[in-house]
């Protein structure tokens, strides 16, 4: 009704560029009339959303920095430099407690995480990064850093049941921030490579039922949309891939 009590949230981010431009998590603006930035100086300014993507679950909003703030845009790492063990810090708005920052280290990498929907499909997000630095409620679109202060992920999920830190957080990776966030800076928004097909990693259950050898890594693909990419490169329901394009696909996010 026209009395309904205002609702808010709150998220984190972090600064990309000179132009003024942030990068938060897709589902911290999503549906926002008013976004404000504050900032670790205690400055404030109001932001206009400049584009999202909900299948990175990442968005870009932008502010005219305040005048007097000294204005740096985090050093993103380079690709690939992330290994089990590794020591990360999570920086954020855990319930509204700012300018919080937690260290762990990274508990796994390359998982496969369904975050947006194309139609009624869920839309997987690869090499995902899981982490046991405490990341709560808030802490989305927070900056995971390595200890060189550089941007290795942006933090959007926790595992739990309760909706609190249980020690398995996960984080975007960098690399995918950096091919998607300049293309919703240019063009506002991010096109997709499109698979259309629906399959899942072989395990032992599945290779049981399907009567596969042991051992036997790959995808099964169960489905494919009929006259998809896939469907026209020859992939049928019903079919193992162990390879693509020549390069070993040993579970369901290789293949993305």
């Amino acid at each position: 009704g026209e009395d309904a009590p205002q609702q808010y949230g709150e998220g984190s981010g972090f600064i990309f560029d000179n132009e003024g431009h942030i990068v938060t998590n897709n589902h911290v603006v999503e549906g926002a009339t008013r976004v404000t930035v504050n900032f670790a100086n205690g400055f404030w300014a109001e932001a206009e959303v400049v584009a999202t993507d909900p299948q990175a679950d990442l968005a870009v909003i932008k502010v005219t920095p305040p005048e007097g703030m000294p204005w740096v845009p985090l050093a993103l790492a380079e690709d690939n430099n992330l290994k089990v063990g590794y020591s990360v810090i999570a920086m954020g708005n855990p319930f509204g407690l700012e300018n919080t920052m937690t260290t762990g280290i990274v508990s796994a990498l390359g998982r496969s995480f369904p975050v947006g929907a194309f139609g009624e499909n869920r839309y997987s997000l690869p090499d995902v990064i899981q982490t046991d630095a405490a990341i709560n409620p808030g802490n989305s679109g927070g900056p995971l850093v390595n200890l060189a202060g550089e941007l290795v992920g942006v933090n959007f999920a926790i595992e739990s049941t309760a909706g609190s830190n249980s020690g398995v957080g996960f984080a975007i990776p960098a690399s995918i921030v950096k091919r998607v966030v300049p293309e919703l800076i240019a063009d506002g928004q991010y096109n997709y490579a499109y698979l259309g097909l629906q399959g899942s990693t072989i395990t032992a259950d599945l290779a049981d039922a399907l009567e596969l050898p042991d051992n036997e890594l790959g995808v099964y693909v169960a489905s494919v949309v009929p006259g998809g990419p896939a469907a026209e490169a020859g992939l049928q329901g019903g079919q193992e891939t162990v390879t693509v394009n020549g390069a070993e696909v040993e579970r369901g996010g290789d293949i993305v």
